[in-house]
């Protein structure tokens, strides 16, 4: 059976995960430890199926970004719903708190989900990440985070974006910032 070019494109961020040339995700991802799967917004359950075919649960954790924020709205719903009319102007502060903040927040679990992938030795995979779309959670942040940046394994993220002229525009949207993370498209 033929290999799809997502599966291919899968592959390809696999082979360089596996390598013995990690080194090089840090040299073109500006530091970063992240790898950056573009696909078109249309094409993303194709690219989901080719992960969870071609990426192994021994190495590799997918987490699912849809998941997290149904489970995140269903165990806070009544905290939501008070915050919401309190934040009406800062809405996406439900999602992500201002960083002086303690309270739990989706970032702040979207972070232990990955944290806890690269403590059992894992690849942590986002997938279905336009669920981050009008929470204030750019994956810049993820990218940047600490645990992200020093961990011994990359971040892949499967990223729905669209390309107009130079630029990526995600989920056919909103203008890409500079990443720091390596694109595989």
């Amino acid at each position: 059976m033929p290999v799809s070019s997502a599966e291919h494109i899968i592959l390809q961020a696999k082979r360089l995960v596996e390598s013995d040339r990690r080194s090089e995700i840090r040299l073109n991802a500006n530091g970063g430890n992240s790898i950056l799967v573009v696909c078109d917004p249309m094409q993303e359950p194709e690219y989901i199926d080719g992960i969870r075919k071609h990426l192994p649960d021994d190495a590799y954790s997918i987490i699912d970004l849809n998941k997290c924020l149904i489970d995140f709205i269903t165990t806070h719903k009544s905290a939501i719903i008070e915050l919401f009319s309190l934040l009406q102007s800062a809405t996406q502060e439900i999602f992500k708190a201002p960083p002086d903040e303690e309270s739990q927040d989706l970032f702040k679990e979207i972070i232990s989900q990955i944290s806890e992938a690269f403590n059992n030795k894992k690849v942590p995979v986002l997938i279905n990440s336009g669920a981050l779309y009008g929470t204030g959670i750019d994956n810049i942040h993820i990218m940047e985070n600490e645990n992200v940046m020093n961990a011994a394994f990359p971040l892949i993220i499967l990223y729905p974006a669209t390309k107009e002229a130079d630029r990526l525009m995600f989920l056919g949207k909103r203008p890409s910032s500079k990443y720091r993370c390596m694109i595989i498209q």
